[in-house]
């Protein structure tokens, strides 16, 4: 596998990208980004995408929509919002917009961002991502669950889905994908065609359509883009002082159906107090909850020690015959008011729902409104089995997380996880979980249903690698209260939002280092994807104010050779290192603090 330096892009001062004509707005047919770097040209086969790299510029894209005449240029336009969650909490980015007409008058509106694109188009169109050398990418399913393997063999009609991750020659990455999907649109996805590195690209339904976007650049530049976002709708909400991140204890994962058993619930409320984490999740069949107790006793318990509860919903348009309830509350307008009014009045601070039937005009629709009303009585909301998110976390804050992804839940299902966990892991901050929150459900130190073979400091690394406004611990409470308290500790400090992200080092599949800044904290997660140990560089440089975080603490796995590692390895360092070793499908936590 190829390994390469994480690179910057190389941006010329404006005034010599003037002088030089390169990259003029007056060029007929041509739109610059406004800080220089990505500029669309028109041509005979339609709109070509290409970046500024090391002075010299590269194609990465081609949208292939024939003939085109730039018929409308607007200004420059200054993108700048606050998010209570995600990878970044002050958020900003600049564009220049173009509308471009085909022959059949056809008309194409196209945002050129400092760090990608994003466009708009009433009809399927084709992109040609030809140049690239190798790609990531994902079979579409209606969960979004599946490996993202690299250089994957693709056919003619090959289903796949965003967000799709290409390399290019110098260090150059395109991760595609969609923004800006509202209630009246469906969600899109690609289908390869017989020229090689082309994909059709087209909505599931009709009406109004979201906007395909690209965030082009260094590895650094697409992990840490926020263009998702950037490029959709502002918030709906006027208050969000109610809206709180936090990391919750979770019962599915130990116990399938334990939340039918009032007992195990109370256990995992109880290690909520213990761990001081502000949440826990109730998750399927409480409506089924047996003996003396059923849900408001254990939604008393939990509130009466000042955690706050999150109760599991079926969404009723997926699967519906043979799946855990309770079904068919949240459906009707009228019903879905009721229940999340009770939901409000008896202390439950958020809601998952699960099981939707992917990207047609009917789920988008359902989940806009169940945002809307989960908003109404000041309910969080997590969704599971469904797409991706498009946006929708800026559009609604109270929108905190969303599965789409293979992650821990797979213990329980097969045996498939076991031995591609680890690469999969190191896969995902490039491809998935740059899009939106993930709720992967991380952090296991024991087996589920089926064994994990990552290393206990690779466990701890996921909490902060993967972002997720709600953080869901997966393993059992004598698990967690096994470990050092260190351990403890850390977990109980853990932040589920970040005011700034930065990637240090890495490749998907391969490994990767991130650090994450919260107040006066910086935490730096690294995972090694592979199965020999690796040592990777720390250069934290690009963090402000750096050399004013005086007090360290170092969680790695005790040296072996074998993979999983039972110890750890706890450590106060005098100073941030500059090298750090990985068992292999290892990992580890630095953590730095003023």
């Amino acid at each position: 596998m190829k390994h390469m330096l994480i690179q910057m892009k190389y941006r010329l001062p404006a005034s010599l990208l003037m002088a030089s004509g390169m990259w003029m707005l007056t060029c007929s047919g041509n739109v610059a980004s406004p800080d220089g770097t990505i500029r669309v040209d028109g041509t005979e086969e339609g709109l070509s995408v290409s970046i500024l790299n090391d002075g010299k510029s590269q194609n990465v894209m081609t949208i292939k929509c024939g003939p085109v005449k730039k018929t409308l240029e607007k200004s420059s336009e200054h993108v700048e919002y606050n998010m209570p969650t995600g990878k970044r909490s002050h958020c900003t980015n600049s564009y220049t917009e173009a509308e471009y007409t085909t022959p059949g008058q056809t008309k194409i509106t196209m945002r050129v961002y400092d760090d990608g694109v994003a466009w708009h188009s009433p009809v399927d169109e084709t992109v040609d991502v030809s140049a690239s050398i190798n790609h990531w990418t994902q079979n579409w399913t209606q969960s979004y669950e599946d490996f993202y393997p690299m250089n994957r063999e693709l056919t003619e009609g090959s289903h796949i889905a965003f967000p799709a991750l290409f390399e290019y020659d110098s260090s150059i990455f395109l991760l595609l994908t969609e923004s800006a999907v509202g209630e009246d649109a469906a969600g899109a996805s690609m289908h390869s065609t017989h020229l090689p590195g082309n994909f059709i690209i087209s909505p599931a339904g009709e009406g109004e359509r979201g906007w395909t976007t690209a965030m082009i650049g260094s590895l650094a530049d697409v992990v840490e883009s926020t263009l998702v976002t950037d490029n959709s709708e502002p918030s709906r909400l006027t208050d969000i002082s109610w809206i709180e991140p936090g990391v919750a204890s979770w019962v599915y994962w130990a116990y399938n159906h334990g939340s039918k058993d009032f007992n195990i619930v109370k256990r995992y409320i109880d290690m909520a107090v213990d761990m001081k984490l502000p949440y826990v999740l109730i998750d399927a069949e409480w409506d089924e909850m047996q003996g003396e107790h059923d849900i408001t006793d254990a939604l008393r318990y939990a509130t009466e020690r000042g955690i706050k509860p999150m109760i599991w919903y079926n969404s009723s348009v997926g699967w519906i015959d043979g799946a855990p309830g309770p079904k068919f509350r949240l459906n009707d307008a009228n019903l879905r008011e009721k229940e999340f009014a009770w939901c409000a009045e008896h202390g439950v601070a958020g809601v998952k729902i699960d099981f939707f039937s992917g990207d047609n005009n009917r789920n988008i629709r359902y989940m806009h409104d169940l945002l809307e009303s989960a908003a109404r009585h000041r309910l969080l909301v997590n969704f599971h089995g469904v797409t991706l998110p498009r946006g929708w976390q800026r559009t609604y804050p109270n929108l905190m997380s969303m599965e789409g992804v293979y992650g821990a839940e797979w213990y329980n299902n097969a045996p498939v996880l076991t031995g591609k966990a680890a690469a999969h892991n190191a896969t995902l901050p490039f491809t998935r979980n740059v899009v939106g929150p993930m709720d992967y459900t991380p952090c296991a130190f024991s087996d589920s249903q089926h064994p994990h073979i990552t290393s206990n400091a690779h466990e701890l690394a996921l909490t902060v690698l993967f972002e997720s406004g709600i953080t869901h611990l997966a393993d059992r409470p004598e698990s967690f209260q096994a470990q050092p308290d260190e351990v403890k500790a850390f977990l109980s400090e853990l932040p589920a939002a970040w005011d700034n992200t930065y990637l240090i080092s890495g490749y998907p599949g391969d490994h990767a280092v991130m650090a994450r800044t919260k107040g006066n904290t910086i935490y730096v997660a690294g995972i090694n994807g592979r199965d020999e140990d690796h040592t990777v560089s720390i250069d934290l440089s690009r963090i402000p104010d750096i050399g004013s975080y005086t007090h360290m603490r170092l969680f790695t796995d005790t040296p072996s050779e074998s993979g999983q590692a039972s110890e750890w390895d706890i450590s106060d360092p005098e100073s941030a290192p500059e090298k750090i070793r990985m068992n292999p499908r290892g990992g580890f936590i630095l953590k730095l603090d003023k």
